[in-house]
């Protein structure tokens, strides 16, 4: 069973408008910041080690995350910024562009975070975000030997998910 509807993985979903390869990074983390999984496909530039940038990736989402709760116009409870809120609760942002690169965020009710960093003319990846994260759910999740909480590191996820992104990039 999966999360996002059907017994099986769904098909593909339509490949974003821009041409070109657009996919640069992806990152996965669980609900405490730990990041199960880093992938580079088309990263120009290193500014970082690893654990500094993965830290920053965590940083960034838990703020926005605690910014858009806390700007919600419909919500009259607003929680004190910086807060942490349960998956799914309050308003919730799904990506943003710069003049350089778009990212895209999905939450799982579980608390995996999916993070792609694509070129800013990506359109719309709420679909292709699901797959990845059904790919998660039936490559890993599923994976009697896997320890949850420790890095991602199934082959066939990771062929899978490589095919997919190179697929929508």
């Amino acid at each position: 069973m999966q999360f996002f509807g059907g017994s099986e993985i769904s098909p593909l979903p339509p490949a974003p408008t821009a041409s070109g390869n657009n996919a640069h990074m992806m990152y996965v983390f669980n609900r405490n910041g730990v990041c199960l999984l880093y992938r580079e496909w088309n990263r120009p530039l290193h500014t970082l080690n690893a654990q500094q940038d993965h830290k920053l990736m965590f940083g960034l989402l838990f703020s926005l995350k605690s910014l858009t709760a806390k700007m919600d116009p419909t919500n009259a409870e607003r929680g004190n910024l910086g807060v942490p809120q349960l998956p799914g609760q309050g308003c919730s942002f799904h990506s943003f562009r710069t003049n350089t690169y778009k990212l895209s965020f999905m939450e799982s009710p579980s608390g995996i975070k999916i993070i792609l960093v694509t070129h800013p003319r990506t359109g719309d990846l709420r679909e292709s975000l699901k797959y990845i994260y059904n790919l998660y759910v039936d490559y890993v999740a599923k994976n009697p030997l896997y320890t949850p909480g420790t890095p991602i590191r199934c082959e066939l996820f990771n062929t899978n998910l490589d095919q997919y992104v190179r697929s929508i990039a």
